[in-house]
């Protein structure tokens, strides 16, 4: 694993924040379906799908669970678990009717693993940065490259100081 370079901007988002973004996810999504399951990447995309799932009322979610980093280290991919056979082949096998959701795509490395899976799915994200960006059909936010969010369930309310004083 190499060290993780955290960026030189922040983008916090509070829960409120999250919310509202997932919110206007499912927005643009109602017009995008029907989907008969939503298949989550997690950890990320736990939060975004349950709020999703509800305003779309999709009952049947799947989780694709995939590691390549953790906050300190980048790493390459593992597919810890994948999705059910039963889910796998709804659509005929290629994903079609199928919605993913995560947080966030970043540099578009776990997008394009979910997308040989699953290469008809629909894809979305709350957050998108540019090199991801080619690989979802629906995001409510872009962000450059260079941002790292600060997810809600990563944080705890502290002090910040001014940015006349140095506060990034």
């Amino acid at each position: 694993m190499t060290p993780v370079q955290m960026p030189d901007k922040a983008f916090p988002v509070s829960w409120d924040q999250f919310h509202r973004d997932a919110r206007a996810l499912a927005w643009r999504l109602n017009g995008a379906g029907p989907f008969e399951a939503i298949v989550t990447v997690t950890r990320g995309g736990l939060v975004p799908a349950a709020i999703v799932a509800r305003e779309l009322d999709v009952r049947l979610i799947e989780t694709i669970c995939i590691s390549s980093y953790d906050h300190t280290n980048h790493g390459d991919l593992q597919v810890l678990k994948g999705i059910s056979a039963d889910t796998a082949q709804l659509g005929g096998g290629t994903g079609k009717g199928l919605l993913i959701v995560d947080d966030l795509v970043d540099t578009g490395k776990t997008g394009r693993l979910v997308r040989q899976m699953m290469p008809d799915a629909h894809f979305a994200a709350v957050y998108a940065k540019p090199q991801g960006r080619p690989l979802v059909d629906t995001f409510i936010t872009e962000v450059s490259q260079d941002t790292w969010i600060f997810f809600p369930w990563d944080t705890a309310l502290s002090f910040q100081p001014p940015i006349r004083d140095g506060a990034a």
